[in-house]
């Protein structure tokens, strides 16, 4: 009764296809085992290769690098049916690749996109982006992690923290600075760092949420990369962070959409069941009022992701509206989200406070998709700037 008929100028019968296969994979695959996994802070490193083996991980990517060229929608259609699962630990980890290879896809050289990228759409190795410092996160321009040029090599220093797979990626990349003397963004280059690397070590983060995503600390001592690790020219590692920023967020924003729609449908399914005074939950109208705000809140912010995405599909709209309607859409969503989480959660009552409910485990995700991809205020901020406010 939440999904709309799809409009068709957004969603073909190759993206239905699409749905009802990720679909069923997740209720097959990944559903039945979330909360499982989440107690043990870990999933199998199986479902890598059987997502790819579906063709999931491979969606939006060049055939000749073993993936599907698709549009925009595709990558649309996949977050969201992942998202039905109620669980951002593995979305989050399983989806790691989405952030880690666009970059070297778009930049690197011939050589490093076959090196790292087919093996990791195939499901055998897995990537991690990581860019986040100890002493600063959404001010990219200020990282301070080196990458000192030594022949044939890069020696790398430093520390990266918040990072997503980064206790099991195979693959790191890693945003550097190659021109200490140089502060602001026009020194900053993207390397690739080997997971086995002599000199990185990696320590895993405990958090309130994403339980079963390894999240990890890195430490760079003296690390010796190739040159031919380089994802593009040196210095011009800025544009490239944030233009994957901008997917990174616009994904978030139909993820948080679709957790908000899983826990509106856990909440009414509950409402259905539990009786109060004789009647259903449901029949009382605050509990009526309370669903129809979690659909509209959920609609609504769901109607600006898929129209962003058409007008950046079509190219409807100048660079920097994209990028401030962007930010606005992912703090749109991920504000649903926490509105449909905290009032599923009240809805459930005592349920809701218990482990192994979706709405409980989302309540405390919540926040990680509010900070991650950039902070609420700083997406605000962001968007101001770009709209000249």
């Amino acid at each position: 009764m939440f999904d709309l008929p799809p409009r068709p100028e957004y969603f073909g019968p190759e993206h239905e296809a699409l749905r009802a296969s990720v679909r069923r994979f997740v209720e097959r695959e990944i559903a039945p085992h979330v909360n499982a996994w989440d107690e043990a802070g870990s999933f199998p490193r199986e479902l890598y290769r059987r997502a790819a083996a579906l063709g999931i991980t491979g969606i939006g990517y060049p055939a000749e690098l073993g993936g599907t060229p698709a549009d925009g929608f595709m990558t649309l259609v996949v977050a969201e049916e992942i998202a039905r699962a109620g669980c951002g630990g593995v979305q989050a980890s399983l989806g790691s690749h989405g952030i880690a290879l666009p970059p070297i896809v778009a930049h690197g050289s011939a050589a490093l996109r076959q090196r790292v990228v087919p093996p990791v759409l195939a499901g055998e190795k897995i990537a991690a982006l990581a860019i986040t410092e100890p002493g600063g996160g959404s001010d990219v321009a200020a990282l301070k992690t080196t990458a000192r040029r030594d022949g044939d090599h890069y020696v790398v220093s430093g520390e990266k923290t918040f990072i997503t797979s980064g206790m099991r990626a195979d693959f790191l990349t890693v945003a550097v600075r190659t021109e200490p003397a140089n502060r602001g963004p026009g020194g900053i280059s993207l390397l690739v760092i080997d997971g086995d690397t002599p000199g990185l070590s990696r320590s895993e983060l405990k958090k309130m949420g994403w339980w079963c995503s390894d999240t990890a600390h890195l430490r760079f001592d003296h690390c010796r990369v190739p040159v031919a690790n380089l994802v593009g020219a040196e210095g011009e590692g800025f544009r490239a962070i944030m233009h994957n920023f901008n997917a990174e967020r616009l994904t978030m924003a139909a993820m948080a959409c679709s957790y908000a729609q899983a826990c509106t449908e856990e909440a009414l399914a509950w409402a259905r069941e539990r009786q109060t005074f004789g009647a259903p939950l449901v029949e009382r109208q605050v509990i009526r009022h309370k669903l129809v705000d979690m659909v509209a809140r959920t609609d609504a912010a769901r109607a600006l992701v898929y129209d962003l995405a058409y007008r950046l599909q079509h190219r409807l709209g100048a660079a920097n509206e994209f990028v401030a309607r962007t930010c606005m859409a992912k703090v749109l969503a991920t504000q649903a989200m926490q509105f449909c989480a905290d009032q599923a959660v009240q809805i459930l009552g005592g349920m809701g406070f218990m482990r192994g409910t979706k709405s409980e485990r989302l309540y405390r995700e919540v926040k990680v998709m509010m900070i991650g991809g950039g902070s609420e205020e700083i997406m605000k901020d962001l968007a101001a700037r770009q709209l000249g406010l």
